[in-house]
């Protein structure tokens, strides 16, 4: 396990030197960094000789992904353009997208798997045409579609008759998360984590049906096992493999993704900054944001392929 571990570390760094090569290239070697700095008017001469040798910008390009580089080894994301540190912009909002993030990767296991389980094991059945039609449904519905009808449905219209129950500071179904507690964040969670369901439920259920016509799945029968023996412990376990392949890169891409979500919810974290970021043209904030969410996307890869041989013990780790 162990040497399994260093050599899939060892094929990581690669990877992450040359994602962060390609956003540096990206963001400060395919345009102009300065560009629009200074708002409609050009910038005056002596700002634009501060701001180039600030950031490397005199060096060449390889130059200045070295000195990047080096930078990141010491854990510096570098400062934005208004003279903060990427690191501590990203460390007060972070917390918030992590508990978004966790309550969209729990609707995503528990109701996605439930759905599917329910739906395979009555394959064929109106529970499966069901799950099947509703996941099809909300797969076909953009995210920001879904956000702003639940933001207008449960957060203004239905939200009054909540805060009339429960009172207003009970905050569940708020149309905002400004504050970013738990109770604000469940219906953006739900909402992040809507197209994920649906995927999940039709995986699920496509991997059980198939592993139901295993030859193992007969021979358990055969030797008098019980139904909820053959699903729950042999085949459940075994169909569960793409799952956790799929839940496990999802985290990296639902932090990535929740751009759009913290958007509409006016929620102060790790989206919304990228966003902010974008549309200020702070190029340091944004290659030090997306080198975080690289980092944890390759992290989260790496547990998948330790959780493999929990799964099944088949898979060695050689």
């Amino acid at each position: 396990m162990a040497t399994f571990i260093v050599r899939r570390v060892l094929q990581m760094i690669p990877v992450f030197l040359g994602t962060i090569f390609i956003l540096y290239l990206a963001v400060f070697g395919l345009g102009d960094p300065i560009s629009g700095r200074c708002g409609e008017r050009p910038c005056q001469p002596g700002y634009i000789a501060k701001f180039t040798e600030e950031y490397n910008l005199d060096q060449p390009l390889p130059i200045q992904y070295l000195l990047y580089v080096g930078k990141l080894l010491q854990g510096d994301l570098g400062t934005n353009f208004y003279g903060n540190e990427v690191a501590h912009e990203l460390a007060i909002r972070y917390p918030t997208t992590i508990k978004l993030t966790v309550i969209a990767i729990t609707c995503e296991v528990i109701i996605g798997i439930t759905a599917g389980v329910l739906a395979g094991i009555r394959k064929g059945r109106f529970l499966d045409n069901l799950v099947l039609v509703s996941t099809l449904f909300v797969i076909s519905i953009p995210v920001f579609v879904i956000g702003t009808v639940s933001q207008l449905v449960f957060g203004i219209r239905l939200g009054f008759l909540w805060e009339m129950i429960f009172g207003p500071k009970s905050g569940f179904f708020s149309p905002t998360a400004t504050e970013g507690t738990w109770a604000q964040l469940l219906l953006p969670g739900f909402v992040l984590g809507t197209l994920s369901v649906a995927f999940v439920s039709r995986l699920t259920r496509a991997s059980l049906v198939e592993n139901l016509r295993a030859d193992y799945v007969r021979t358990g029968r055969a030797k008098g096992l019980t139904q909820r023996r053959v699903i729950g412990v042999h085949t459940l376990r075994n169909s569960l493999i793409p799952v956790v392949t799929f839940v496990g890169t999802d985290i990296g891409t639902l932090m990535g993704g929740a751009v759009v979500t913290e958007r509409i919810f006016n929620i102060n974290g790790i989206g919304g900054f990228i966003f902010r970021s974008v549309n200020q043209k702070d190029g340091v904030s944004v290659v030090g944001a997306v080198v975080v969410l690289v980092l944890v996307y390759l992290i989260m890869n790496l547990i998948v392929d330790i959780l493999y041989g929990v799964l099944d013990p088949r898979i060695g780790h050689g």
